[in-house]
């Protein structure tokens, strides 16, 4: 096989595999989409080596995905037109923890809790929790976010620069390790995002923060949806820095309450949490509480106990796992879509009752507090019936999204699975992004068929 004695010539045999059992471990993501074998799959250790197998790839005019761990929720990494799986999980050294700049320079496979054990060393965090265990190659590559998104910002926010191996092997920087700049066009962010489909990432320079002095979380639970988010607007509006603030509906309580062996009140709830000094917090959630009884809170509770917080949020951090815990032998399409705030409460509403039309088991749970929100919906993978009404919600909800000036994702990435809404969304600035990709990567080799179709 040409491919392999190519990649052979330059990486050791033993990080070159067509093993069975490895090409399927590369052929899926967590999502619901037909799963797809490479070809080969290669773990170098290195952007040179990176850099290489680019080079191969051009020559042989091969397509090439690079895989972090395989948590996308989209089809991001499957790779449907076979070719090279870069597999980026050896290169998964922290290179240097600059504590004074607020500063870490990590490879693309260190996960987000390899980092957190090594940055508590030094007081310091990283902000972006999407709830998997993700690698930091991988949540750049989606622009992933999560619970502290309110407070801290999303994946690009934080990325100062990136090591990049483009199509044809040429390995660039995309910035510095300034503050801010104003010095030629924003690289950062036009590969925070793209999924591979620009080039590979083989190093990342990321913004970290120091740990709170104090951290206080809180449950609030409510009558209506409507209530909840409304809640959520009047916090925001009246300059309460909250550090997270998560919507669970009434039957992701249900299914929580069933798995965690809690007992949390099984009505649309509030997962709150505050970051600052002991003084600062007291004020920060007496003020909070005052908003939530003027929007009709039917029960709260704050608590500082560190295992108390923990137990909180393993709850909320659980509800995807409930849902497949309760539905033995069926699978997760998780939506995700973000709007305007003040249009959240409406289109949450909407989903909710797009999801009893439709018949399927399903729960809504949200990063209110920047308008992100998920369905997560139970589906039988191999019923063509669920997965049609599956898609018939998910067209609704991002339907709905966009007609508000929102977006057909916010966090997950497009992949696959959001594809066909790029050009209602993007209209002519589409035409300007594949423009992009055409210059980047003529030969369209960079995970191909992904984002841009």
């Amino acid at each position: 096989m040409e491919l392999l004695n190519a990649l052979k010539e330059f990486i050791p045999a033993d990080r070159v595999t067509i093993n069975e059992n490895v090409l399927e471990q590369h052929s899926s993501d967590e999502s619901y989409h037909t799963p797809q074998t490479p070809d080969v799959v290669v773990f170098p250790n290195s952007a040179e080596e990176v850099s290489k197998v680019m080079q191969v790839a051009a020559e042989l005019n091969i397509p090439v995905v690079p895989y972090g761990l395989g948590t996308s929720l989209e089809g991001n990494v499957i790779p449907y037109e076979r070719g090279i799986t870069i597999d980026f999980s050896l290169m998964n050294k922290i290179l240097e923890v600059r504590a004074d700049d607020f500063l870490v320079k990590v490879q693309p496979g260190v996960t987000r809790t390899q980092l957190e054990k090594e940055l508590k060393k030094y007081g310091l965090f990283f902000t972006v929790d999407p709830g998997a265990d993700a690698t930091l190659g991988g949540m750049a590559a989606t622009n992933a976010s999560g619970t502290t998104s309110v407070k801290y910002g999303i994946m690009r926010d934080q990325v100062r620069d990136l090591e990049v191996v483009l199509a044809d092997g040429m390995v660039i920087h995309t910035g510095n390790m300034a503050a801010k700049s104003s010095s030629g066009y924003h690289l950062n962010s036009l590969f925070v995002g793209s999924e591979g489909t620009l080039g590979c990432i083989t190093e990342l320079t990321l913004k970290v923060h120091g740990i709170p002095e104090e951290i206080m979380a809180g449950r609030a639970a409510f009558s209506t949806v409507e209530d909840a988010v409304n809640a959520v607007i009047g916090i925001l509006q009246a300059g309460v820095p909250v550090a997270r603030v998560e919507l669970v509906d009434e039957q992701s309580m249900k299914q929580i309450n069933s798995f965690s062996d809690t007992n949390y009140k099984e009505v649309p709830t509030l997962f709150l949490e505050f970051h600052g000094n002991e003084a600062g917090l007291n004020q920060d959630v007496s003020f909070t509480k005052e908003i939530l009884t003027d929007f009709n809170c039917e029960e709260m509770a704050f608590e500082a106990d560190t295992a108390a917080r923990n137990q909180l949020w393993e709850a909320r951090h659980n509800a995807a796992y409930a849902y497949l815990h309760g539905n033995p032998g069926k699978k997760q399409m998780v939506t995700d879509v973000c709007l305007p705030i003040s249009e959240l409460a409406g289109a949450v509403k909407d989903a909710r009752q797009a999801v009893e039309a439709s018949g399927l088991i399903g729960g809504i749970v949200g990063h209110v507090g920047d308008g992100n929100y998920h369905i997560l919906l139970m589906v039988d993978v191999n019923n063509p019936k669920d997965i049609e009404k599956a898609n018939q919600v998910n067209e609704h909800i991002v339907s709905y999204a966009l007609a508000r000036g929102g977006t057909c994702t916010g966090e997950h990435g497009v992949g696959v699975g959001k594809q066909k809404y790029q050009e209602k969304e993007h209209g002519d600035a589409l035409l300007v992004m594949r423009k992009i990709k055409a210059a980047l990567d003529p030969e369209n080799i960079l995970n191909p068929g992904k984002v841009l179709g």
